[in-house]
């Protein structure tokens, strides 16, 4: 069985375009799968963070994951900070990378421009990144076109690292999700929605109310044609509304088409809101109920046992392959 490897930062609750374009291909793939799904604390402080906030969002996201569907007995969900190896082997393989290399990331260019002062860990987060999924036999690494160069370095490192040394390492492969990856910002669907974005009616969040996401999609950005009909690049924001129904409410884009032939904005809207708002209910019931639990605790616990068992024999042949400790 072919493995996966995943990881989201706790900076936030999760949005809907979270969800759609990873959250809920996780769910389907862990049938499939071994699958690791790990909440990469020590990458959120590469920018400062508040720590009782950064606590609050790492349980939040471990609870989201459960809740959307993500089964326990059947993946490693895991806190990455908890397994010491993460750490060990992005020193290692920070050893590996070349300076040139990660000032070249996009990533980094973006978050420094302008900036006096830069944590060396913004830099240097790359070949930590890298560790986070070579440690676990990696195949697969389900992310989005931002985070490919990210990948393609990881691919870098674990080649340069077997040639030089031992051929330890597994070369992951990109898995980019065909369906539902770019879900787009309300207020600007030129833009890929974004917790990030300052405007609040820009995104969607998995804990949003009914009454939260019914004013977010009515005020929804879309266009004067007033016909329901899909059109990436005249209409952008009817379209990613009708991206977002088809794929909640499991039905054709055609066939939603049809249902408001003749129909204004106003009832296809009121009804996405409703599509929303009723894939949600359950994840948010689930969360609720898990977010302050010790069922939450245990499930962390093991999850951590699982990933240190298993990284902890790749830490080995790491430190085999470079000579360093002692032999084992």
């Amino acid at each position: 069985m072919k493995t996966i490897f995943s990881g989201i930062q706790p900076s936030g609750t999760i949005t809907l375009g979270n969800y759609i374009g990873a959250m809920k291909q996780f769910v389907e793939l862990q049938h499939d799968y071994n699958c690791h799904f790990c909440i990469v604390d020590q990458h959120a402080i590469t920018t400062p963070q508040d720590r009782l906030a950064l606590r609050k969002n790492i349980r939040s996201l471990a609870a989201l994951y459960v809740a959307v569907g993500i089964d326990p007995a059947k993946s490693t969900l895991f806190i990455q900070s908890e397994v010491p190896a993460h750490t060990e082997a992005g020193w290692m393989l920070q050893c590996v990378a070349y300076i040139g290399e990660l000032e070249r990331m996009t990533q980094f260019k973006d978050k420094s421009a302008g900036k006096e002062a830069v944590s060396a860990g913004l830099l240097t987060y790359p070949p930590l990144m890298a560790a986070d999924i070579l440690l676990y036999n990696t195949d697969l690494v389900p992310v989005g076109e931002d985070q490919k160069q990210h990948l393609e370095l990881t691919r870098d490192l674990a080649e340069r690292f077997n040639k030089k040394y031992n051929d330890i390492f597994t070369i992951p492969e990109v898995r980019i999700p065909k369906v539902g990856a770019r879900v787009m910002s309300l207020q600007d669907p030129t833009k890929k929605m974004s917790k990030s974005d300052p405007n609040q009616k820009a995104f969607i969040t998995l804990l949003d109310d009914a009454k939260t996401i019914e004013k977010k999609i009515k005020s929804a950005v879309t266009d004067s044609e007033g016909i329901v009909r899909y059109d990436k690049e005249n209409k952008p924001g009817i379209s990613n509304l009708l991206s977002i129904y088809s794929i909640l409410a499991n039905k054709s884009i055609e066939d939603i088409e049809a249902m408001y032939e003749g129909k204004g904005y106003g009832d296809f809207k009121a009804d996405t809101a409703k599509v929303v708002a009723e894939a949600l209910a359950p994840i948010q019931e689930r969360y609720y109920e898990l977010v302050d639990s010790s069922e939450l605790d245990d499930i962390l616990d093991q999850g951590a046992d699982k990933a240190n068992a298993t990284a902890n024999k790749m830490l080995r042949k790491m430190r085999n392959a470079m000579g360093i400790g002692r032999k084992r």
